[in-house]
């Protein structure tokens, strides 16, 4: 049996205690010996190189070992425009390993750029490079699309999201094709695991289906201090995902409350 971590929205640089918490992510990645581990985007607060070259220091090993994973985050399009370092080969790329079938999407765009335009987008281009990724997914690997913006509507979480919303500004709005991206996925994905709004939520689709979709948003991995953890064996989840504490005290594993 294999795992897999999803973090999302680590902020580095936003204070040192959110870089402290990094470290504990970090630390209990390695601890908790994860197979793989995918953070879905604002890898940075900024998008500054110095906060780039911090996330390189924690997690570089990781990710030279080929454990670990990144798309970029609207957040990382800021300041010096990191985002293109951390997705180097277009916006849709594939990555097998530990079991693994890992389609990788950048559903950033230029608009980024700017603090209050922080919505993503994805076009039928985009659509139709992940349709071709998938088309090349073995039978016997967990099959997972990472990215950072939701494709469904959330709730709004702060004041700045309500008021957008209130005024007609994307700021706080789902992908403009999201519903369709989770009909190109049906009966061809396992997990839809992205970032970008902080409070943690789980939903499913298509349940009536053979291969049922799941939905994670992982929250603010630095805030919450605790990712969640897939368990899967041949090309399926095993269980529920789990929770790993990261607080000072020793991490502490505990079931998805739903």
């Amino acid at each position: 049996m294999k795992t897999l971590a999803h973090l999302s929205d680590l902020h580095l640089g936003r204070s040192p205690e959110t870089d402290l918490a990094a470290v504990r992510l970090r630390d209990a990645l390695h601890d908790g010996r994860i197979d793989h581990a995918v953070v879905t985007g604002d890898v940075t607060n900024r998008g500054r190189r110095e906060e780039l070259a911090r996330f390189h220091e924690l997690f570089g090993p990781m990710v030279r070992d080929g454990r670990l994973s990144v798309v970029p985050g609207n957040h990382d399009r800021l300041g010096d425009d990191v985002g293109a370092r951390l997705m180097q080969g277009g916006r849709v790329e594939v990555l097998q390993t530990h079991g693994v079938y890992l389609v990788r999407v950048d559903s950033t765009g230029a608009h980024n750029r700017f603090l209050l335009a922080g919505h993503g987008d994805l076009c039928e281009r985009v659509l139709d490079l992940i349709d071709v990724a998938l088309d090349g997914a073995p039978r016997n690997m967990l099959v997972v699309v990472a990215l950072h913006h939701h494709p469904v509507p959330l709730p709004t979480e702060t004041l700045p999201e309500w008021v957008a919303t209130q005024l007609g500004w994307p700021f706080a709005l789902e992908l403009r094709l999201g519903r369709m991206l989770l009909e190109r996925l049906r009966n061809r994905c396992d997990l839809v695991l992205h970032g970008h709004r902080h409070v943690p939520r789980a939903l499913s689709f298509f349940e009536a289906l053979r291969r049922p979709l799941r939905l994670f948003n992982a929250g603010c991995s630095t805030a919450l201090e605790r990712f969640r953890v897939f368990s899967h064996a041949a090309g399926a989840l095993v269980g529920e995902p789990f929770w790993l504490e990261t607080r000072p005290e020793p991490a502490v594993r505990y079931a998805e409350v739903r």
